[in-house]
């Protein structure tokens, strides 16, 4: 099934924004003979194909199941949303195991510490500069300390955006220096992306620079690394360690980072291989309930991405955001409850996902010459068109996708 995350504003970054803020939120479950469900977040493209390795099976060698399922997808390949599909199975299957053994994932794991650090996410690129202090306000007052914002169009627009954040945070924290990060999700070339963040360094202290180049450009990610002085994080659109070796081997990476949806076994290994190489990792996602879990039990987690306060549609978790970090509960397993009738009472469907939106990347991403400020729409972000004129996102209402998994 498909739920969705309202967060009652737009959000976007520079490939586009969902202007009424309706995203949608992919579900798996998966039951056993025993009756327990698993709850797994991600897609569920080709999954009748990957769900035939693990039909039938014990859940609790979820490590060896996590195998089958990639060698499922040898020929085709496992990347993108099929990479997806596994990785929410794999999510149910821990959920299944940890659910058997009563005890809360993170303690399966071998987590000792609940609580998880947070920095705040708000992917604000749409917003003015009254609602973006507004939302960083609402995070201060949880105890975060540190954020990203999203950027990347506009030098002047950047550094002003990340300066009203940093007040924001500075006195929630009564002075202390709060940590500040900027996504730009790969719309900058190489030369463009060391001299935005040059010229944004010389008046702030930049934690990280997030996907400054595309995710699989090695060279381009360690040139950048090497012009400035923040970090630079990426890895969330990577799937599979063999994507992760070539940055790593070229010092291309000083975050790594994984997406939740990629499932818990992924983190897992990607934990492990940059551990290997000194590096900390941080989990990404809307709700990454299952990488927090994870998280406890690595020695490399740095940071966890918190996004909106509010879980999606019918669904509750067992956890809370307290003096900027994640507290996780003692629900056995993910701690997810679903609740399908007020899933599928809602009648609203997600926004568009076509052009206009962050799932499309633009014709002129990593070609802009100047940003142009649209003055129409100053709560949408900026975006040069070849004749110099500004676009909006586009929506439409849609019936919603149902599409409930159940073995």
């Amino acid at each position: 099934m498909t739920t969705v995350q309202e967060w009652d504003r737009p959000v976007g970054d520079a490939n586009g924004v969902f202007a009424g803020g309706t995203v949608p939120v992919p579900i798996v479950l998966v039951d056993t003979d025993e009756g327990i469900t698993g709850v797994g977040l991600g897609p569920h493209v080709e999954i009748d194909a990957v769900f035939a390795a693990i039909e039938g099976e014990d859940p609790r060698g979820v490590t060896a199941l996590y195998d089958r399922m990639l060698r499922q997808t040898f020929k085709a390949g496992h990347a993108g949303v099929v990479f997806g599909t596994i990785g929410a199975l794999d999510t149910a299957l821990w959920d299944i195991k940890a659910q058997a053994a009563g005890e809360p994932l993170w303690r399966l794991l071998g987590g000792r510490d609940r609580r998880v650090p947070a920095y705040a996410s708000g992917l604000d690129i749409g917003l003015t500069d009254d609602d973006l202090v507004a939302v960083y306000q609402v995070y201060a007052e949880r105890g975060v300390r540190a954020a990203k914002i999203k950027g990347g169009l506009d030098i002047e627009r950047d550094r002003h955006r990340l300066t009203l954040v940093r007040e924001v945070l500075t006195e929630a924290g009564h002075g202390s220096r709060p940590g500040l990060m900027l996504d730009v999700n790969e719309a900058w070339t190489r030369k463009q992306a060391v001299r935005h963040v040059r010229e944004i360094e010389r008046a702030l202290d930049l934690t990280w620079i997030e996907e400054p180049v595309r995710r699989w450009d090695a060279e381009g990610l360690a040139l950048v690394g090497r012009g400035i002085r923040a970090s630079v994080a990426t890895g969330e659109n990577l799937t599979g360690l063999e994507q992760f070796r070539p940055l790593l081997a070229a010092g291309a990476v000083d975050i790594v980072q994984t997406a939740a949806v990629w499932g818990v076994s992924h983190f897992l290994r990607v934990s492990a291989l940059a551990h290997a190489h000194d590096l900390p990792v941080s989990p990404i996602g809307n709700t990454p309930v299952g990488l927090l879990h994870a998280a406890t039990s690595v020695p490399n987690h740095i940071t966890s991405e918190l996004q909106d306060l509010h879980p999606p549609l019918g669904m509750s978790l067992d956890l809370h955001i307290e003096d900027g970090a994640f507290i996780l509960g003692d629900a056995p397993g993910l701690g997810v409850t679903i609740d399908e009738n007020a899933i599928n009472a809602f009648t609203r469907g997600p926004d568009d996902t076509t052009a206009g939106t962050p799932n499309v990347r633009p014709e002129q991403a990593g070609r802009r010459l100047l940003s142009v400020a649209d003055h129409d729409h100053p709560g949408q972000p900026h975006r040069l068109t070849p004749h110099g004129h500004t676009g909006s996102p586009r929506t439409r209402p849609g019936d919603e996708v149902t599409h409930t998994v159940r073995r």
